[in-house]
């Protein structure tokens, strides 16, 4: 037939165009919105869940994937894409979600480690692999996008939802995130285009300032002015809507400056679409719009919610049609524009068909083993875990223990046997997982025996399991301690425990929405520490938690302190690998570890004036000034990790010393000058020496993860564009300024090896 576009025929063998593939997927959307009843628009800009869709005559735009075995939501999947293809009016398939931030939430999917500690890898491309993998297994059972990856900075560790971010910097933020997406969508050369098959849409949040909340309490407003919104906060969003072309935007539950982020015409249209030209939809968090009306108190009603936030910007509503249901009735009172509407529909339409959503196969659920929690999958997940472990400290090298020379060895601690992965997991049973007693005793074998006790629990105040674990220690040669904290699986605002969770045990202590006001070890697991430290056994402690910890006592007291994170489904096996040197720890800390709760906020990239003017920092015995009775310093500093080989730096090389609008090249030599294979972060920091707003003391601008054997060199070389030397001026213009520039090689932002000064001359 013949149909007449856009003062052009246009030959199509389909009764529609837009479910001819061949057409264009411009044609297809203006095609397709002609045909909507406002009402049908209307519901495009909603989601329910999966499991509800074929009871309804809606055709929503989105559907959520229970939390449920990953062979129920392909069962699920299957169904509601066929009941929407084929018996709804229209056949507009739904856009199926799902979480999968360190991999799907579903039972059966592989367990990756949690968002810190795959920030503390500082390895973008394991983290581009892992989420090509997510996106392989997800994809099998149906879901088209993930409301991931988070682009958060890590700014205050009592707030709970630190777990789910990178780190505190935003170059080393985009990069990650960029990797993630870049691995779940494929490509931006693809994906410009279409996405890929098994390839997912991306989902980046909480855009934006979410992680910096007044007292560290989740959704409290964030203190930003503008300036440190952008430099700091917005261009890891920026990077990946520009360079890895994500799909979808979610605005943040919390205000800044007084405008709620889910009403903020500034972030979600002047900068988002107008300034970065962003071509994809702006996803509702969860309930953030209703809470226009109910929590924030900007709007009167659920009326006035939609009017808000489909004025700002916002295309979609999730979870459910609570608001958005109104926007019929405000178009038919003339309170909103049906092309506003057309507006939205458009994007999200755009997205489906770049998804392939309308010829997509269903699930193939016969062959959904074959794709989900395979071997490979599993072993990627151990290498990530054992990439991201970050060596705190060890003394005398006490490390790695050498299992030939052991004749036993004690492992106790309320997380050493037990699983712990972080929020936006399905289950933590051991059944799931490693435990790090597991991962041990894997490793000896019959070489030496592992005797375990627990101790203490995670949060509780009792001892009376110390004398046990006293006795147990005694009974070692040395003592793992493995302590931690324990969040909240599924996750989410108001929702409830997993499966299989017991309503007695430890409470939940990090997460979205788990919050503290101490930093401290939780409980008494200090004091459990304290009494073993009195064996004289040699005692070396692995942390398994969401969020930096206030250690300073441990720091003095004990040997030998591992970092791990929640380092998913293979973390036991990957901790013992660290401890006994089958593996050389390379982790790094992405983020500051503050001395105590009063130091926060703490980062590496403070401003000139940011650590006070006296420098006269004061002790408990001798009191001085910023502080009185102590100093500012960080317990650990910002890309802090060890190992169990050195690294040394020399012949820094700047290619020009004066340099206009162009690139320069920063190269340094590395050399391993130990006796073991191992991998080291080279990190490229730049200082502006001059300029007229305020500028950190030194910005990561590059950094790579290299391996070296004993005695090998390699030469590090970066490029940097004058433009990444910019800086938002006192016009809000973002400028590079003529001046000094120092570039700094470290092994963290507390240990410099070499630095060159280069000017830039702006011509």
């Amino acid at each position: 037939m013949f149909i007449l576009l856009a003062s052009a025929f246009v030959y199509t063998a389909y009764p529609q165009l837009y479910k001819d593939p061949k057409a264009s997927i411009k044609d297809r959307v203006e095609d397709l919105l002609q045909r909507m009843t406002l009402e049908e628009k209307v519901e495009q800009l909603s989601m329910t869940s999966l499991a509800d869709f074929p009871k309804s005559k809606s055709v929503y735009g989105v559907c959520e994937s229970p939390f449920i075995d990953i062979k129920q939501i392909a069962e699920l999947s299957a169904k509601a894409k066929k009941h929407a293809r084929e018996n709804t009016r229209l056949g507009i398939p739904p856009i199926q979600i799902g979480e999968c931030l360190h991999g799907q939430l579903a039972y059966g999917a592989t367990i990756f480690p949690q968002a810190i500690a795959q920030g503390s890898t500082w390895s973008p491309s394991l983290i581009e692999e892992m989420a090509s993998v997510i996106a392989y297994e997800a994809s099998a059972s149906g879901v088209d996008q993930a409301l991931s990856p988070l682009f958060d900075l890590i700014k205050d560790p009592r707030y709970g939802r630190n777990e789910e971010c990178y780190a505190e910097d935003p170059y080393l933020v985009g990069e990650m995130g960029s990797a993630f997406v870049t691995g779940m969508q494929g490509k931006p050369e693809q994906t410009l285009k279409a996405i890929p098959e098994n390839k997912l849409m991306c989902t980046a949040k909480h855009f934006a300032g979410y992680s910096q909340p007044i007292a560290g309490i989740n959704l409290a407003p964030s203190s930003l002015g503008e300036r440190e919104m952008r430099s700091l906060h917005l261009p890891p969003f920026q990077k990946v809507v520009q360079k890895a072309n994500i799909y979808s935007v979610m605005p943040s539950y919390n205000e800044v400056d007084g405008m709620p982020a889910h009403a903020n015409h500034f972030l979600l249209t002047q900068i988002l679409r107008n300034e970065w030209n962003f071509q994809g939809y702006v996803f509702s968090d969860y309930g953030g719009i209703s809470m226009l009306h109910y929590f924030h108190k900007t709007a009167k009603d659920k009326a006035e919610a939609a009017q808000q936030a489909i004025t700002a910007g916002v295309d979609l509503e999730a979870a459910r049609p609570e608001n958005y249901a109104e926007l019929v009735h405000l178009v038919q009172e003339g309170k909103v524009s049906e092309e506003l509407i057309n507006q939205s529909v458009r994007r999200i339409l755009t997205v489906k068909f770049k998804a392939g959503l309308f010829e997509k196969p269903y699930p193939d659920i016969a062959n959904l083993k074959k794709r989900v929690h395979l071997p490979a999958h599993v072993e990627l997940a151990q290498r990530i875990a054992e990439e991201s472990i970050i060596l705190l400290q060890n003394d005398n090298n006490l490390l790695p223990l050498n299992p030939d020379k052991l004749k036993s060895i004690a492992v106790i601690g309320p997380n050493a046997n037990q699983v712990q992965y972080g929020d936006y997991s399905y289950t933590r049973d051991n059944k799931s997982g490693v435990t790090v007693l597991e991962g041990i005793k894997q490793l000896v074998g019959d070489r030496m025996q592992v005797h375990y006790a627990k101790g203490c629990d995670i949060s509780g105040l009792s001892k009376e399991g110390f004398a046990e674990a006293v006795e147990t220690a005694q009974k070692g040669d040395a003592v793992v301690v493995v302590l931690g904290g324990t969040s909240v699986i599924l996750s989410g605002i108001g929702w409830g425990k997993g499966p299989g969770e017991q309503e007695a045990g430890d409470p939940f202590t990090c997460g979205e929405g788990y919050d503290l006001t101490d930093i401290n070890p939780l409980g008494v697991q200090r004091e459990l520490i304290q009494a073993l430290k009195e064996t004289g056994k040699p005692v070396i402690l692995v942390l398994i938690h969401g969020r930096p910890w206030s250690i300073s006592w441990e720091k003095e007291n004990i040997p030998a302190i591992l970092e791990a994170w929640y380092p998913g489904e293979r973390g036991g096996a990957a901790i013992a690998n660290i401890l006994f040197g089958k593996v050389n720890p390379s982790g790094r800390l992405n983020v500051t570890i503050p001395q105590s709760v009063g130091h926060i906020p703490v980062s590496y990239d403070y401003k000139p004036s940011g650590k006070g003017i006296n420098r006269k920092p004061g002790t408990k015995e001798k009191p001085g000034r910023d502080y009185v009775f102590s100093s500012p310093a960080p317990l650990f500093p910002f890309g802090y990790g060890l190992s169990y080989t050195s690294f040394a730096y020399s012949d820094m090389q700047i290619s020009k010393k004066t340099f206009g609008k162009e690139s320069i090249e920063v190269s340094v030599n590395v050399k391993n000058t130990g006796q073991l294979t191992g991998k080291e972060v080279v990190q490229l920091y730049v200082n502006d020496l001059v300029s007229s707003t305020t500028t950190p003391v030194m910005s990561l601008i590059r950094f790579r993860k290299i391996e070296l054997k004993p005695a090998e060199s390699k030469r590090i070389s970066f490029t940097i564009p004058y433009q990444e030397l910019g800086l938002w001026n006192a016009r809000m213009q973002y400028v590079t300024e003529p001046g000094l520039f120092e570039f700094m090689f470290a092994k963290s932002a507390e240990d410099i090896q070499c630095r060159e000064i280069a000017e830039y001359k702006g011509n």
